[in-house]
């Protein structure tokens, strides 16, 4: 049977194409000779095939194809008998990544060993003043964001107050012992501007002179608070961050929560004057109540060389479990811009015009916050 060939059931036609037709046809065998020779002929081997009956239901020929022989002689409807294919591992594995990253995991998965090849192989580019993107956009804002849309539940409120591109410089209030409002108002500008801006925060001296926070603000895009540094963010049409209250906010007793403290000499409004670029008013609730400052430890703030030393209902007393910030409720609302660029390049020069302004300012957001108070349920909700 080994040189048996499959040829059509028109022999005739096959003959009359030439020899290799009648070649094909001498080989196939007969069933009447088979069973000449001792081996049993097939059921209806030889015979032509019969009629259908009137009448009667016509089968698929795939469903007649299956199912147990005696059935198909019957004529009797099959079921396809393969079990379905159970999910395999991998694809259960990769329908839980996918829920776990967000997305197809292989294209994730890409991603990070992509990155991961940029870091290691030095592909990536950094301002002057240190600020990494990439960093930012794909590994530190992913750190805090649980922080922002999960811990804090912050709502944002006049996020296109910002400009979609050019300059601008927010000036937000400062609290809450450590300054948590800075990084959650960065996410909130990178997170929820329809143009995905990022906010460039000038920091004190303090954070450049700490060893880890050095690096991670530099890489955040942190820069000094100086007019100079400010002033070149600000021409390269970035959107820059400020908190005139500084340390005398951020380390406010709490029984002076939302009491703004001054703004110092207004140098913020003299830099907006220069690059005539927005002031947009920021107004932050929620800080103050993360660490509730009771009192401070001026000795142990001099031996550290630190501005404060914080005395709160759990730190130090409970170590570093102390430092966990309580879970409250924020809210943090970009006010309308305050332009500038309708005055003269000499108005920077004018103490008298720099302090209306910078008085203009802190009474928007003073005004804000105490709309925003009035206006919040709970401390917690």
């Amino acid at each position: 049977m080994a040189d048996a060939k499959v040829i059509p059931f028109d022999e005739d036609s096959r003959a009359r194409r030439g020899g290799a037709g009648r070649g094909r046809a001498r080989s196939r065998k007969n069933p009447n000779t088979e069973a000449a020779h001792g081996r049993p002929a097939a059921p209806g081997a030889g015979q032509p095939p019969l009629a259908p009956v009137p009448g009667a239901p016509e089968i698929p020929v795939q469903a007649a194809a299956q199912g147990r022989p005696q059935d198909r002689a019957a004529g009797l409807p099959q079921e396809d008998p393969t079990p379905p294919t159970a999910p395999g591992i991998a694809d259960t594995l990769g329908g839980v990544a996918d829920r776990l990253l967000g997305g197809p995991w292989e294209r994730k998965v890409a991603s990070g060993l992509a990155f991961l090849r940029r870091r290691v192989t030095g592909e990536y580019e950094v301002d002057e003043f240190g600020y990494d993107a990439e960093l930012t956009d794909q590994v530190l804002m992913s750190l805090l964001r649980p922080l922002f849309q999960s811990y804090f539940r912050v709502e944002v409120k006049g996020i296109e107050n910002i400009p979609a591109e050019g300059g601008a410089l927010v000036v937000c209030n400062h609290s809450g012992t450590l300054p948590m409002d800075g990084l959650m108002a960065q996410v909130a500008v990178h997170d929820h501007h329809p143009a995905g801006r990022h906010l460039r925060l000038l920091a004190a001296d303090l954070v450049f002179v700490l060893p880890l926070i050095n690096e991670l603000a530099r890489k955040l895009g942190h820069t000094l608070a100086c007019t100079e540094d400010a002033q070149s963010l600000l021409e390269r049409g970035e959107v820059v961050g400020v908190m005139p209250e500084g340390f005398k906010g951020l380390g406010k007793p709490f029984a002076e929560r939302y009491k703004l403290q001054r703004f110092g000499r207004g140098g913020f409004v003299a830099t907006a004057l220069k690059t005539k670029v927005p002031i947009i008013p920021c107004s932050v609730v929620g800080a103050e109540e993360i660490y509730p400052m009771l009192g401070n430890s001026r000795t142990l703030a001099r031996v550290l060389g630190i501005p404060y030393f914080p005395l709160t209902p759990t730190f130090p007393w409970l170590g570093p479990l102390g430092t966990v910030p309580l879970p409250t409720k924020w809210t943090i609302q970009f006010g309308e811009p305050i332009p500038t660029d309708s005055y003269p390049p000499e108005a920077a020069e004018d103490p008298m015009l720099v302090f209306n302004l910078t008085d203009q300012v802190r009474e928007t957001i003073q005004h804000t916050l105490y709309e925003l108070l009035v206006q919040r349920r709970s401390v917690f909700f």
